[in-house]
């Protein structure tokens, strides 16, 4: 293997390009997998790279030929299979970022980077690590706290540790420009302690975007790992439709403990949606579209489905309700859409472009109807209404799509591939 050196900081090669032997940039570097030996500091088995398509697939060492500033050369055909961890493995950046280790010469330490280096036979191990002294045993000249030095692998204990106290910073830290499906992507690689530490080191919103991407019954794992008080909060900051997906996963008595906590407002829109059956118009809905009157000036309306929190399904149209424009609001007028607004002058009032031809459905329509609903008008998201043609909600496709895919869509791998031995 040729590179600038036989040892890297694994800090510096998260973020780097992989290329395969034709310059072809492949994906990149997301983690190193590290495998425990019975004697001495863990080899580098492979990398985590991140592939087209959001997918974190297994690249071992020995199919890395060079590892140079700014890129990794790799031979042969990267197994496009989804990487999972396995037993005996440990990630760098998702595991031992930040971890609280012993230090042989008295203290702790908190791990900042690890270094892997090349041996003769052309395994790689870790060596070297680069910690921030947290405190405890006896003070010294050559350690204060918060100072920052690099120590060799025998001078730190309890590195293996599953139990060491390991908080998240470091670790989001290199992957704070992931999107939330990706961000939830690197959740289901991780046990459900680190899942937990990562999930407590998450804003609310962050962690609620997270939460709607991943499967059911993780998503549930997590929330039960909270504190109630907290748990209530992510709920707020979830979609209401999603939020309420959510806590029908729950037994009864925990989803109305959380009801309870959450702002009465919050709660309202989640127990309107808890009432109705999951697979109709009315469990499928979101209670937060864009709702405006008529006299609205397009200008107004655009700058409303510019909210970076609105998902783009829903700012494609605008719902034109008499007052009120809560749900559940007026009279539903009819919808505008996106396009036409880019075409309009934007000081025309919205009601003069607005679409009455739309036909909403009720709360009880079933799904098949829904979905033939939106394909008739090509739509990406449909009005609900009751009985006096109130606009209750509506229905994105993305959410068409979750109840339309099979339960596990999220964890099935849609790329075939031939199994691969890891590990030798």
């Amino acid at each position: 293997m040729s590179s600038t050196g036989t040892r890297v900081f694994v800090a510096r090669l998260a973020g780097t390009k992989v290329f395969d032997p034709l310059g072809d940039q492949v994906g990149r570097v997301r983690d190193v997998v590290l495998l425990a030996r019975a004697k001495g500091a863990p080899n580098a088995v492979g990398l985590v790279v991140e592939v087209p398509g959001r997918r974190r697939v297994f690249v071992p060492m020995t199919r890395v030929t060079a590892i140079d500033p700014g890129q990794v050369i790799t031979t042969g055909l990267v197994n496009m299979r989804r990487f999972e961890i396995r037993p005996a493995e440990t990630l760098v950046v998702g595991e031992l970022f930040d971890r609280t280790v012993d230090l042989r010469d008295g203290g702790q330490a908190r791990v900042q980077d690890v270094a892997i280096e090349q041996q003769r036979g052309g395994d790689w191990q870790v060596t070297r690590l680069f910690v921030a002294d947290a405190g405890g045993g006896k003070p010294s000249l050559l350690r204060r706290r918060g100072a920052a030095r690099v120590v060799e692998f025998d001078d730190v204990l309890g590195l293996g540790r599953s139990e060491a106290t390991q908080s998240a910073v470091l670790m989001l830290a290199q992957y704070g420009d992931l999107k939330p499906a990706d961000l939830a992507d690197v959740l289901q690689d991780l046990d459900l302690t680190r899942r937990l530490e990562v999930a407590g080191a998450l804003s609310d919103e962050r962690l609620a975007d997270v939460l709607e991407e991943l499967p059911e019954d993780d998503q549930v794992e997590i929330l039960r790992g909270l504190e109630l008080a907290r748990a209530a909060d992510v709920l707020e900051a979830m979609q209401p439709d999603d939020a309420a997906d959510l806590l029908s996963e729950l037994p009864a008595e925990q989803a109305s403990e959380l009801l309870e906590l959450m702002e009465p407002e919050e709660a309202r829109d989640v127990r309107r949606l808890l009432a109705y059956e999951d697979n109709t118009a009315g469990g499928l809905m979101t209670t937060e579209p864009v709702v405006l009157g008529p006299e609205t000036s397009i200008a107004a309306a655009l700058a409303h489905v510019r909210r970076i929190d609105l998902n783009p399904a829903l700012a494609s149209l605008v719902f034109v309700t008499r007052p009120p424009l809560e749900t559940p609001t007026g009279r539903f007028i009819g919808v505008v859409h996106l396009q036409r607004m880019l075409r309009e002058p934007p000081h025309e009032p919205i009601g003069s472009v607005v679409d009455t031809d739309i036909e909403p459905v009720t709360v009880h329509a079933p799904l098949l109807t829904v979905t033939r609903r939106l394909a008739t008008y090509n739509l990406l998201a449909l009005p609900v209404v009751d009985e006096q043609r109130r606009l209750l909600g509506a229905v994105s496709v993305d959410d068409v799509l979750d109840h339309l895919l099979p339960d596990d869509w999220r964890e099935v791998d849609d790329v075939p591939t031939k199994p691969e031995v890891r590990h030798g």
